[in-house]
Protein backbone atom coordinates (compact mmCIF):
# COMPACT_ATOMS: atom_id res chain seq x y z
CA UNK A 1 0.00 0.00 0.00
CA UNK A 2 1.15 3.48 -0.56
CA UNK A 3 0.37 6.46 1.48
CA UNK A 4 0.62 9.99 -0.61
CA UNK A 5 1.22 13.20 1.83
CA UNK A 6 0.55 16.91 0.27
CA UNK A 7 1.55 19.55 1.60
CA UNK A 8 2.53 23.26 1.10
CA UNK A 9 -0.51 25.08 0.52
CA UNK A 10 -1.59 28.34 1.42
CA UNK A 11 -2.43 31.64 1.10
CA UNK A 12 -0.28 34.04 -1.56
CA UNK A 13 -1.17 37.14 -3.74
CA UNK A 14 -1.90 37.12 -6.97
CA UNK A 15 1.37 36.74 -8.62
CA UNK A 16 3.16 35.13 -6.35
CA UNK A 17 4.64 31.49 -5.91
CA UNK A 18 4.06 28.14 -4.10
CA UNK A 19 5.67 25.22 -4.33
CA UNK A 20 3.52 21.90 -3.20
CA UNK A 21 5.27 18.80 -2.14
CA UNK A 22 4.15 15.10 -2.19
CA UNK A 23 5.77 12.94 -0.43
CA UNK A 24 5.27 8.57 -0.88
CA UNK A 25 5.50 6.28 2.05
CA UNK A 26 5.02 2.66 2.51
CA UNK A 27 5.66 0.88 -1.14
CA UNK A 28 7.73 2.69 -3.13
CA UNK A 29 6.28 4.87 -5.86
CA UNK A 30 9.88 4.86 -7.76
CA UNK A 31 8.25 3.29 -11.04
CA UNK A 32 5.00 4.95 -10.74
CA UNK A 33 4.41 8.15 -12.97
CA UNK A 34 3.19 10.97 -10.48
CA UNK A 35 0.74 13.57 -11.19
CA UNK A 36 -1.07 16.41 -9.95
CA UNK A 37 -4.64 17.49 -9.72
CA UNK A 38 -6.63 20.36 -8.55
CA UNK A 39 -10.39 20.89 -7.41
CA UNK A 40 -12.34 23.99 -7.26
CA UNK A 41 -15.29 24.64 -5.44
CA UNK A 42 -17.67 23.58 -7.55
CA UNK A 43 -15.67 22.18 -10.36
CA UNK A 44 -14.89 18.57 -11.25
CA UNK A 45 -11.34 17.41 -10.66
CA UNK A 46 -9.37 18.49 -13.52
CA UNK A 47 -5.56 17.79 -14.55
CA UNK A 48 -2.51 19.98 -13.72
CA UNK A 49 1.20 18.15 -14.34
CA UNK A 50 2.30 14.71 -14.55
CA UNK A 51 5.80 13.21 -14.58
CA UNK A 52 6.75 9.88 -15.73
CA UNK A 53 8.54 7.73 -13.36
CA UNK A 54 12.38 8.96 -14.17
CA UNK A 55 11.72 12.57 -14.26
CA UNK A 56 12.45 12.77 -17.83
CA UNK A 57 8.82 13.41 -19.14
CA UNK A 58 6.46 15.88 -18.26
CA UNK A 59 3.21 17.20 -19.43
CA UNK A 60 1.22 20.11 -18.36
CA UNK A 61 -2.30 21.68 -19.02
CA UNK A 62 -2.86 24.64 -21.07
CA UNK A 63 -3.68 26.79 -18.44
CA UNK A 64 -0.41 26.03 -16.43
CA UNK A 65 1.90 25.26 -18.75
CA UNK A 66 4.96 27.92 -18.43
CA UNK A 67 3.92 28.98 -15.55
CA UNK A 68 4.12 25.39 -13.06
CA UNK A 69 6.50 23.02 -13.06
CA UNK A 70 6.76 19.36 -12.08
CA UNK A 71 9.56 17.46 -11.02
CA UNK A 72 10.71 14.80 -8.88
CA UNK A 73 13.35 13.52 -6.20
CA UNK A 74 13.31 9.23 -6.21
CA UNK A 75 15.93 9.18 -3.52
CA UNK A 76 13.33 11.70 -0.99
CA UNK A 77 10.34 9.94 -2.57
CA UNK A 78 8.65 13.10 -3.38
CA UNK A 79 7.23 15.04 -6.09
CA UNK A 80 7.18 18.43 -6.78
CA UNK A 81 4.92 21.14 -7.91
CA UNK A 82 6.38 24.94 -8.45
CA UNK A 83 3.89 27.08 -8.89
CA UNK A 84 4.95 30.75 -10.28
CA UNK A 85 2.58 33.71 -11.83
CA UNK A 86 -0.67 32.42 -9.96
CA UNK A 87 -3.63 33.84 -10.14
CA UNK A 88 -7.16 33.46 -8.30
CA UNK A 89 -7.83 30.79 -11.14
CA UNK A 90 -5.66 28.62 -9.52
CA UNK A 91 -7.87 28.36 -6.46
CA UNK A 92 -8.06 25.23 -5.60
CA UNK A 93 -7.36 22.01 -3.51
CA UNK A 94 -4.43 20.60 -5.38
CA UNK A 95 -3.86 16.46 -5.25
CA UNK A 96 -1.11 14.46 -6.26
CA UNK A 97 -1.69 10.76 -7.06
CA UNK A 98 0.14 7.91 -8.53
CA UNK A 99 -0.38 5.74 -11.53
CA UNK A 100 0.81 2.47 -12.15
CA UNK A 101 1.65 3.57 -15.68
CA UNK A 102 5.08 4.70 -15.29
CA UNK A 103 4.79 6.96 -18.31
CA UNK A 104 1.94 9.58 -16.20
CA UNK A 105 -1.31 9.93 -17.27
CA UNK A 106 -3.76 13.09 -17.30
CA UNK A 107 -6.92 10.65 -16.44
CA UNK A 108 -7.33 11.02 -12.84
CA UNK A 109 -9.56 7.07 -13.40
CA UNK A 110 -5.62 5.79 -14.22
CA UNK A 111 -4.20 6.87 -11.21
CA UNK A 112 -4.28 3.82 -7.93
CA UNK A 113 -3.22 6.16 -5.11
CA UNK A 114 -4.17 10.13 -3.72
CA UNK A 115 -2.86 12.27 -1.58
CA UNK A 116 -5.14 14.16 0.93
CA UNK A 117 -5.16 17.54 -0.83
CA UNK A 118 -3.73 20.85 -0.10
CA UNK A 119 -5.71 23.75 -0.14
CA UNK A 120 -4.09 26.76 -2.60
CA UNK A 121 -6.05 30.19 -2.51
CA UNK A 122 -4.91 33.08 -4.20
CA UNK A 123 -5.87 36.73 -3.38
CA UNK A 124 -6.19 39.20 -6.08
Amino acid sequence: QVQLVDSGGGLVQAGGSLRLSCTASGRTVDSYGMGWFRQAPGKEREFVAAINWSGGSTSYSDSVKGRFTISRDNAKHTVYLQMTRLTSEDTAVYYCAASGLGTGSSNPSEHDYWGQGTQVTVSS
